[in-house]
């Protein structure tokens, strides 16, 4: 009879996490932060059709990274808890916060009981009548979840990302503004690995080729949720797309 081999839940657990970051890492990066006409969602994503940013409910939007097909299970899966909730109840009953915590519940369940943990990361984003009522929740694969007050970074080298946002930010900040500092913080890891291999080369231990430092409208993925779209628009859906052209509009590039 063969022996069975034991392994710790301990291990077991930490080599989950380890395989559910490395598959986020790999990812390209999403920021979301909030500035005074609403929450702007802005991804590295070249993909015209495959997006990381979608809506979900009134004033509801969703962001991720990681797998497409497992964060898009969520999304869709988010879509219905809200239209249900808000059929039943009332559409003021459809909350991020209500929804991040299905969320939770469900990452947290495939983490524990499956073999294979989702490799994903989501942003929950809510915006308010004013920018103080802002929610931004971020999901890990193990179901934890972190309330953020203004803003956050997912994926790629999110360490980098987040600190670069973190000495631009400031509150009351235009569309142009934070869009400004969203796709400088993406480029962010560029400009380091720009810089590494600078130095590799100066020491004659690297041949690779320089990556380009500058995203262009067309490596983007731009939403928002518009703070004032029932008075604008006299719509009571604030989820947006921006086109290429409108986001080089707003970076300068036209």
């Amino acid at each position: 009879m063969a022996q069975q081999f034991y392994v710790s839940p301990e291990q077991v657990m930490k080599d989950r996490a380890d395989f559910a970051r490395k598959g986020i890492a790999r990812g390209k990066s999403v920021v979301v932060a909030s500035f005074l006409g609403g929450i702007a969602l802005v991804a590295e994503n070249p993909s015209p059709t495959l997006h990381k940013i979608g809506e979900i409910y009134d004033r509801i939007a969703f962001a991720a990274v990681g797998k497409y097909n497992e964060f898009e299970s969520l999304r869709q899966a988010g879509v219905r808890y809200a239209d249900v909730r808000g059929y039943s109840y009332d559409r003021v009953d459809v909350t991020a916060r209500g929804l991040a915590s299905v969320y939770a519940q469900s990452l947290g369940t495939v983490f524990t009981a499956e073999q294979k943990p989702f490799e994903v990361e989501l942003a929950v984003a809510e915006v308010g009548v004013r920018q103080s009522e802002d929610h931004l929740f971020r999901l890990n694969f193990d179901g934890s979840i972190a309330d953020e007050s203004s803003f956050l970074a997912m994926g790629g080298k999110a360490d980098v990302v987040q600190a670069d946002l973190d000495k631009h930010w400031e509150a009351g900040a235009s569309l142009r503004q934070v869009l400004r500092w969203a796709v400088s913080a993406l480029e962010a890891p560029r400009v380091d690995a720009t810089r590494a291999d600078a130095a590799a080369t100066a020491s004659g231990s690297s041949d690779a080729p320089t990556p380009s430092l500058h995203l262009g409208a067309g490596s983007l993925e731009v939403a928002l949720l518009d703070r004032n779209a029932s008075r604008v628009r006299g719509a009571h859906r604030a989820f947006r797309r921006l086109d290429a052209a409108a986001v080089a509009a707003e970076l300068g590039e036209v």
